[in-house]
């Protein structure tokens, strides 16, 4: 059988994965490259990113600066050499995208601007008005398509990681369009997936979010890390969970509750709205439930008010956000207060990787939300995911060019056979299955709501447990789904029930992770463990998919260097 053979072969077509893909090229141009994405590339999710990029590139900043802000955002759970390491190479990335034509916002004097963030101690956040990731996207995407060497596959969904002999050397995937089920090979593999969003009812995730690359190296054997991390952002607008960005606040934006107050006095009196935002959610969930929120059809919400700031700030700086206003909730930012709730945003948790992207598998790389190399710890502070994305991106490139230059090509014997196993578990468990009573749909919408329920802003060991038991209940459900779309092409309803497999899976790996973590850490705030507990907690959780319904924990310590924990106050 011939297959489509690479030298790496890149899975996602966001930030990270563009990124690898041009790096292992620059690295050495006589490597083939491949890129599999389930969607068009620009159609990827960091094209949703809105506020910026860290990197310290003012005189007023300094390594040392971001770093610290960063570790100490993490709530200490940060690795603080992948952290140091981050810190100095995110100003090379951002004047790399610079030298490639991403058009940043301009200071007077024709320097790229920067603009508060939370939990930043300076003005660090380098930004495209208020459509960064966008911008950010458009750059690499294009600057890829002059690389001959790389061939992309969109629209194919990668449904397994093939390993032999310990060994990734490739995926399975989908041709969307055909309908085909092919095996794609590679001496060496990145995951770049993104995150997991839509396991949750109100996220600012888009619908492709499902946590895929996760599930991919997760069902391979690879231990998925702090994977109970999950950020949740202060302000999503009620009903659609749409961002609004933290440049918002950035640029003096003040939230308030019904009584007209900046409640954040009580909670961050230094920081305020530049607070970080596991920080501020909880503060917000606080009021609501003292009686100070607004209540309206979809539930409590606070304002974020940026009034005061005048139409021409806010069309110079935040232009997407009056668009957004207008579009989704029919006001003015200019003369309204914008609606506000805490939403799921972002997964610190992923794929365990080493600081230049390798996990414990030979030959599988995993870079950006997908992954967890250290950096984000127990809460992600503001404008470090692109950045994250370029660096760690740009470094799983470099470091799987390197190993495809040395290793011999994959063997087509192995691959005969694990192609022909997945083609038969496809069919069998979804195409050819007739009688089922469950409809996907309403299994994925009981997931959200139980996973909004149990695994949100505040956790406690009884909505854990029942957590638990419902994500074990509906993953018995779902062995009894229907699929009635026999078509091979575009055949949406069958790529539906392959993310809903993976979400399930990465969902009881949140809930598993968050019940034994016995504190309150970053993201993770357990009512019944209200305090941090360094002594016992100072270490990454690992969730390691075993024959059972549930995982096997396992602990890794995390790497101090030169700054202790500390009180995190603000």
């Amino acid at each position: 059988m011939d297959f489509e053979s690479y030298d790496v072969l890149v899975v996602g077509g966001g930030l990270a994965g563009i990124r690898a893909a041009i790096a292992a090229v620059d690295a050495n141009p006589r490597l083939k490259i491949a890129m599999v994405s389930k969607v068009y590339p620009m159609r990827s999710h960091t094209v949703s990113a809105e506020g910026g990029a860290a990197a310290a590139l003012r005189p007023e900043d300094s390594y040392e600066n971001h770093a610290f802000d960063t570790i100490k955002g993490a709530d200490y759970l940060a690795d603080q050499d992948v952290v140091e390491a981050f810190v100095r190479e995110a100003p090379i990335e951002v004047i790399q995208m610079e030298h490639w034509g991403c058009p940043w916002s301009r200071d007077p004097d024709g320097k790229i601007s920067a603009r508060p963030f939370g939990g930043m101690t300076t003005w660090r956040t380098c930004f495209a008005a208020d459509k960064t990731g966008f911008h950010m996207l458009h750059t690499v995407f294009q600057t890829s398509l002059k690389y001959s060497q790389i061939h992309r596959h969109d629209e194919a969904f990668a449904t397994k990681l093939l390993v032999e002999d310990s060994r990734c050397v490739g995926v399975v995937a989908i041709d969307m369009r055909s309908g085909r089920v092919q095996a794609i090979t590679a001496k060496s593999v990145i995951l770049a997936t993104g995150g997991l969003g839509r396991v949750y009812a109100f996220t600012t995730n888009g619908n492709i979010c499902t946590g895929d690359g996760m599930a991919l190296a997760y069902r391979a054997g690879v231990g998925l890390k702090d994977m109970e991390m999950v950020q949740f952002h202060p302000t999503g607008l009620p009903f659609t969970g749409i961002l609004i960005t933290e440049a918002v606040r950035g640029e003096g934006g003040y939230l308030l509750n019904k009584d007209g107050e900046r409640f954040l006095k009580r909670y961050i009196p230094n920081k305020m709205e530049l607070g970080p935002r596991d920080i501020i959610s909880r503060a917000m969930v606080t009021e609501f439930e003292a009686g100070r929120g607004f209540e309206g059809p979809h539930g409590k919400y606070m304002h974020l008010d940026v009034r005061h700031l005048g139409e021409d700030k806010i069309d110079a700086k935040l232009p997407f956000m009056r668009e957004l206003g207008r579009e989704f909730v029919g006001i003015d930012i200019v003369k309204d207060p914008i609606p506000v709730r805490p939403v799921m945003h972002y997964m610190m948790g992923g794929v365990d990787a080493d600081i230049s992207g390798a996990t414990p598998i030979a030959g599988l790389y995993a870079a950006g939300e997908c992954a967890n190399v250290g950096l984000n710890g127990g809460n992600r502070l503001g404008s470090n995911s692109l950045s994250e994305c370029l660096v760690f991106g740009a470094a799983a490139g470099r470091a799987a060019a390197e190993r495809a230059s040395s290793v011999g090509p994959v063997g087509a014997n192995p691959v005969t056979a694990l192609l022909a196993d997945e083609t038969r578990r496809i069919r069998s468990s979804f195409l050819d299955k007739k009688g089922g009573e469950e409809r996907i749909g309403t299994i994925r919408e009981e997931m959200q709501h139980d996973m909004d329920a149990g695994a949100g802003v505040f956790r406690t060991r009884e909505g854990l447990e029942k957590l638990t038991r419902q994500l074990g209940a509906l993953r018995d459900r779902f062995e009894k789904i229907k699929i009635e779309d026999s078509s091979r092409t575009f055949n949406t309803e069958l790529t539906a029930a392959l993310e809903l497999d993976f979400m399930l899976e990465v969902s009881e790996t949140i809930a598993y992770s968050a019940l034994a973590r016995e504190e309150s850490r970053g993201a993770h705030a357990r009512r019944d463990f209200p305090e941090r507990d360094d002594a016992k907690w100072l270490k990454h959780t690992l969730a390691f998919r075993t024959d059972r319904a549930e995982p096997r924990l396992e602990y890794a310590d995390v790497r101090i260097t030169n700054f202790k924990p500390q009180a995190r106050t603000y």
